[in-house]
């Protein structure tokens, strides 16, 4: 039997009241979200039939959500960061404004406070002995596409094993080990040395893989270097680069990839550019520039201040 209760005067009056439309006390905007979230959430269960078991397995993949901190991952898991992205994209479209290096999702595992250096910075430490070692350089350029010095650019990724440090369950890593912000030189250069990282994977068992296994869905990742670009005046830059090659490129489990941000790998084994570069053995090398926009009348409306980083 099909019931369907949604369109009932009194359960359009309990939306209001519940929501808090029916009071002036409160918060306007968080009015207006929680009506509309309920609503739909009110609409889904009475279209889809869904039952109290199936209601109740939901609140309790919530708990277990909140309880293993993975909110931050299945967000990107289920396509919101990606749709956000879409979205800021197109209201740059709308305002004329063009993203040279696309913007693209900041997942979960920034940490606040790496070491600061200017033009360089070594990433690793030297004792994840399973990476091939990464030379990665380019320009920062202004919104007039010219070299920006002074520019901040944070970058962090994972080790071969999949793990970063702060969040390592082995805890094998160092403070800020593949983390680090580097200031732009006189020229707008920054470069780096570290590991080309591996791909990984959501922890096995966990609420996150529950619900993708679930969708029939896997919860791996390509290899990739996030960062953060950033200058007083424009507006901050979030994105991460693919290593090239990587099989999953086209198969994120977190949507990140663009095109634009899988730079090619150049592998070099000559002694030349092995003495030039100060190093002991052959090396991957990427370059990669990178592009800021303007500020939107003196704002910088990519900022997500409110998000809840982790600090070391």
């Amino acid at each position: 039997m099909t019931v369907k209760i949604f369109d009932r005067p009194d359960v359009q009056s309990f939306l209001k009241t519940l929501s808090g439309l029916d009071n002036s006390k409160g918060n306007a905007r968080m009015k207006e979200i929680t009506h509309r979230l309920m609503t739909d959430l009110f609409r889904a269960i009475d279209d889809l039939n869904i039952t109290p078991d199936e209601y109740w397995t939901g609140i309790a993949w919530l708990n277990d959500i909140g309880a293993a901190g993975q909110a931050g991952l299945i967000s990107p898991g289920l396509g919101l960061d990606h749709f956000i992205d879409e979205r800021l994209d197109a209201i740059d479209a709308a305002l004329g404004i063009d993203n040279p290096t696309p913007r693209t999702i900041e997942g979960p595992l920034y940490v606040a406070g790496a070491p600061e250096s200017v033009g360089f910075a070594r990433l690793d430490d030297g004792r994840d002995l399973d990476g091939q070692t990464l030379i990665m350089h380019g320009v920062v350029h202004d919104a007039d596409k010219k070299p920006l010095p002074g520019a901040k650019v944070e970058v962090w990724h994972c080790d071969t094993r999949g793990f970063y440090s702060h969040f390592d369950p082995t805890g094998l890593q160092a403070p800020f080990n593949m983390r680090r912000t580097i200031i732009a030189d006189e020229n707008g250069r920054y470069k780096f040395q570290s590991i080309l990282p591996s791909g990984y994977g959501v922890p096995p068992g966990s609420p996150t893989e529950r619900l993708l296994s679930a969708l029939g869905r896997h919860g791996q990742r390509p290899a990739h270097i996030h960062f953060f670009v950033s200058d007083p005046n424009h507006r901050k830059l979030t994105t991460q680069i693919n290593i090239e090659g990587d099989p999953l490129i086209n198969d994120d489990f977190a949507y990140a990839t663009r095109e634009g941000l899988v730079p090619a790998i150049k592998e070099h084994n000559d002694e030349n550019s092995i003495r030039e570069h100060g190093l002991n053995g052959p090396f991957a090398e990427i370059e990669f520039d990178i592009y800021l926009t303007p500020l939107l009348d003196g704002v910088d409306n990519q900022a997500n201040e409110q998000r809840k980083r982790a600090a070391a």
